[in-house]
């Protein structure tokens, strides 16, 4: 099939009212820099409407990526032709010419006049178009109500676009269009779908990891920055902040408080999103945590857990099962990095009976027996390293915004890879399965 451009629409809910124009730029945005790997393409703004000139780009892979555009609930490629009469029928004749249809395919026309200056009115339209393709393909039966083919005409003023295909779209609100947010993002299913879903909602996210070197490897590290590729190819791009979290663990491990390691790791990492999103502005983190499915997920640890900082926590996946999570991880194509056995910060010194209703004055004071915390802290995050990654590119070529590397190309180790085990140089064989955070 030969077409000349992709139309997109956006949902209702996105362009009504004061802040259209808003929703609009947002999306217009969006589309232009998850298109950049495609520097050919041309996108047009039109009033409820983006078009995208493929110009010899790969209509296949740009659809691929452009239904993951968020604020747009479906997407056709289309042929373009002068609003004229004769080169509309033309067009529509050539489009079921090359779609080939079964004898007995069913078959009706929808056509719409955005234009008022048309000389022809939309059911006028639908006669005109369909009695040549009718007479061109007898083998073509007429189905108003359900056709296996349905040819829409959209006649504008300067062009008028044919079409049939319809593929659905993320939907959701434009990018950023909600503000800004971070996303706690470990090596596990669960928060990569978080913040696909955050995303979706309209949310600018950075990611914050946190690793354990050289308790962690580079691999894992890696694995990470892989995944926040694939939620920057969705969002045009993101940054990542790499937070050093190996002092701040060992001393909470010696502390004694075993039973609360979890608890009090997870409320530090909390106590440093906050830092972070202060300095981006970010007025929400956004958490992978799925009711009851680990120890710190239980309705008791999230309440203690979440006093540690002023800002909502943002939990998508909170109600949701287990196996509707994977298949979308299957679906935004994070899963199978996911699974990569090479273990994060939260697979280290797990106890073996981890508190799953923790009280939180007790917590509080194991924290206050730590009286260099608040320091440990404090150089966790002046120390963290932030790294940009761009739509269609790669950890390998990410840019060191922050650290000890800035402004040079990411030092990332090799690609992450399928193995049947993990890295045995850490010492640990614990699959990132789930998410601590």
């Amino acid at each position: 099939m030969e077409y000349d451009m992709i139309l997109l629409r956006y949902g209702e809910i996105t362009i009504k009212g004061k802040n259209r124009s808003k929703f609009e730029k947002a999306a217009y945005q969006h589309v232009n820099a998850v298109l950049s790997p495609f520097p050919n393409a041309k996108v047009i703004k039109e009033y409820g409407r983006l078009y995208v000139e493929l110009n010899g780009e790969p209509l296949d892979e740009m659809i691929q990526v452009l239904k993951h555009v968020f604020g747009v609930v479906s997407i056709s490629p289309v042929k373009r032709t002068p609003s004229e009469l004769e080169p509309i029928i033309e067009t529509a004749v050539q489009l079921i010419r090359e779609m080939n249809p079964a004898d007995g395919t069913t078959f009706k026309v929808s056509a719409k006049r955005a234009w008022k200056g048309f000389p022809h009115g939309s059911q006028e339209m639908n006669y005109l178009v369909s009695a040549p393709v009718l007479r061109e393909f007898e083998g073509l039966k007429v189905d108003v109500r359900k056709p296996e083919i349905d040819l829409r005409v959209e006649v504008r003023e300067e062009w008028t676009y044919v079409y049939s295909e319809v593929v659905q779209g993320a939907g959701g609100f434009p990018l950023a269009s909600n503000g800004r947010g971070v996303l706690l993002l470990s090596g596990g299913i669960d928060s990569p779908v978080a913040g696909y879903e955050a995303l979706r909602k309209g949310l600018q996210l950075d990611a914050i990891h946190f690793h354990s070197y050289p308790f962690t490897s580079e691999r894992a590290q890696r694995k990470v920055l892989d995944l926040a590729q694939v939620l920057a190819n969705y969002a045009g791009r993101m940054r990542v902040h790499m937070v050093p979290f190996t002092d701040i663990q060992t001393r909470l491990h010696q502390s004694g408080h075993d039973n609360l390691l979890i608890t009090l790791m997870r409320r530090a990492m909390l106590r440093i999103a906050t830092q972070i999103a202060e300095q981006r502005n970010a007025l929400a983190i956004v958490t992978g945590d799925s009711l009851g499915q680990v120890a710190s997920q239980t309705l008791g640890s999230m309440n203690v857990i979440g006093r540690a900082t002023d800002l909502p926590l943002l939990r998508p996946l909170v109600t949701v099962d287990k196996d509707k999570i994977i298949r979308e991880a299957e679906y935004i194509g994070t899963y199978d990095l996911s699974i990569l056995p090479y273990e994060d910060c939260c697979t280290l010194f797990i106890p073996k009976s981890p508190a799953t209703n923790p009280n939180l004055n007790i917590v509080e004071h194991a924290e206050r027996s730590i009286p260099e915390l608040d320091d440990l802290i404090k150089a966790a995050v002046e120390n963290t390293e932030a790294i940009l990654l761009k739509a269609g590119g790669s950890p390998d070529d990410a840019i060191v915004l922050s650290g000890k590397d800035k402004d040079k190309v990411a030092n990332a180790n090799e690609p992450a890879q399928v193995v049947q085990k993990a890295d045995e140089s850490a010492g640990l064989a614990a699959p990132a399965t789930g998410d601590w955070f």
